[in-house]
């Protein structure tokens, strides 16, 4: 898809802007990472669907709808209103709103010794100041693969704030950090960048809840792209919660890098949104490495929900899985495109790839594209997906056990997303995710019963109808 002058006018405008502020105050590298992301977007555009990668998704409306930049402190929100959005039980929270930290909506507490937790902007300009928080100039931008993907090459080209964390070696937090971005348009189409760099020491342990929410009905995109850094033997897991309104556009990309013996846990639960794109991108580049990918997407009316999977294997005796179930109602779209590479000196590779689907009507849709790319000799790689329905005799068996149909389905689509909460290990976070699950999975099967209910007197009045006319 070229895209034209007219559509990359907004961007330009918010390209602007952002180098305008960033002359002042951004190092010069950062600088220079903006042109070249910059450059990068400029010249490509959005991908089509003649692009494999993007086969399954056409960017058009994205692409046409002339989303602008909004300045920080343009839309008020209060705290009633992220009320509803809180995690139980994290140990910290930071909000954002717009692409732009709210310390006033955000929670810091007594924050556990050994953990740093702070806005990048602000990490960026403590260096500014000389101050700066080591580890920044080292990692960001440097994982994230702007030449392959023009989403992170518009991020890294737009982004003005989002979280940045560093676990310090051997520190163990035993509460989630919970990382809230808020699209709250009041109106307008706006366009945010968050992003967020995150950096675990060796030994260090933590779960990440990164959440993306919406306040009112606008159409908005959020591009948001996480570097995570596991250091050796780090354990780390990683939680994204997309539930923003359907009039929403998400793509959002984490990268992963792993050192030796690092254990990073990869959890998507993917609720809402009009198009979702979510990019998961794991390199095993330390011996030992072990990596879980772990999701749930849940479609209805006419949502598209996407989920590009990239697992790269290089170095030897390391393990990944990949688990993803996926639930489409009315005419929702899912894609599932899973690849596992494999390169030559990653001997020993252990590697497993699922993905199962249940399709709740006849318009739902699945594509689903599990790949293989083995490049050593001495590996184990499997790979499968499955497409089905609800099996009628286990409905059945549960009506007849005095369950209402309603109630039948619900315990039957909850026992398919369970497998999911299983891979879970921090409380706090699968209590969270567990929560809104079931509240989605309930307002599919009310939905569901009101359009069962709403069609009953229809058929009854055509039978009848019918059987006049046959006695007639």
């Amino acid at each position: 898809m070229a895209t034209t002058t007219t559509q990359l006018a907004k961007y330009f405008e918010a390209y602007e802007a952002v180098r305008a502020h960033g002359l002042e105050r951004e190092p010069v590298w950062l600088g220079q990472l903006r042109e070249d992301g910059w450059a990068r977007f400029s010249a490509k555009g959005f991908p089509s669907t003649h692009e494999e990668d993007w086969r399954f998704t056409n960017l058009a409306a994205l692409a046409k709808t002339p989303f602008r930049r909004a300045a920080k402190d343009e839309f008020a929100v209060s705290p009633a209103q992220l009320e509803p959005y809180r995690v139980p039980g994290a140990a910290c929270q930071l909000v954002f709103v717009n692409g732009h930290f709210a310390p006033e909506l955000s929670d810091l507490g007594n924050l556990p010794e050994g953990l740093l937790v702070c806005s990048l902007a602000k990490a960026i300009d403590c260096g500014r100041e000389g101050c700066a928080p080591e580890g920044i100039e080292q990692h960001l931008g440097r994982y994230a693969d702007m030449g392959r993907d023009v989403f992170t090459a518009l991020n890294t080209a737009l982004w003005e704030d989002g979280a940045y964390l560093r676990i310090h070696r051997g520190v163990a937090l035993e509460q989630p950090i919970h990382l809230l971005y808020v699209s709250a348009g009041a109106g307008a189409e706006i366009a945010t960048h968050p992003r967020t760099l995150i950096i675990a020491e060796d030994a260090s342990q933590a779960a990440i809840v990164e959440d993306y929410v919406s306040l009112g009905n606008e159409s908005a995109f959020s591009n948001a792209v996480t570097e995570l850094a596991a250091g050796q033997d780090a354990v780390i897991s990683h939680f994204l919660v997309e539930r923003e309104n359907l009039a929403s556009y998400n793509v959002s990309t984490l990268r992963i890098e792993q050192s030796r013996g690092a254990q990073v846990d990869s959890h998507s639960i993917l609720l809402g949104g009009g198009l979702v794109r979510n990019n998961v991108h794991p390199v095993l580049n330390g011996e030992g490495a072990e990596c879980l990918i772990n999701g749930l997407f849940v479609g209805a009316g006419h949502q598209h929900i996407d989920n590009f999977m990239l697992v790269e294997h290089a170095r030897p005796n390391c393990n990944s899985r990949q688990f993803y179930n996926g639930i489409l109602a009315d005419h929702a779209r899912g894609v599932f495109h899973g690849r596992i590479v494999v390169h030559k000196d990653a001997q020993k590779t252990d590697a497993k790839q699922t993905n199962r689907n249940l399709l709740l009507s006849d318009d739902a849709r699945i594509d689903t594209k599990p790949q293989l790319e083995i490049y050593a000799d001495d590996v184990k790689c499997t790979h499968g997906a499955t497409i089905g329905q609800i099996d009628e005799n286990q409905l059945f068996y549960l009506r007849s056990r005095g369950f209402a149909l309603a109630d039948a389905r619900n315990m039957l689509l909850y026992a398919f997303a369970a497998e999911c909460l299983d891979r879970m290990k921090e409380p706090a976070a699968r209590d969270f995710a567990e929560k809104l699950i079931r509240e989605r999975l309930q307002e599919l099967t009310s939905a569901a019963q009101s359009a069962a209910q709403s069609a009953a007197p229809a058929a009854t009045e055509e039978v009848a109808a019918r059987n006049w006319q046959e006695l007639g």
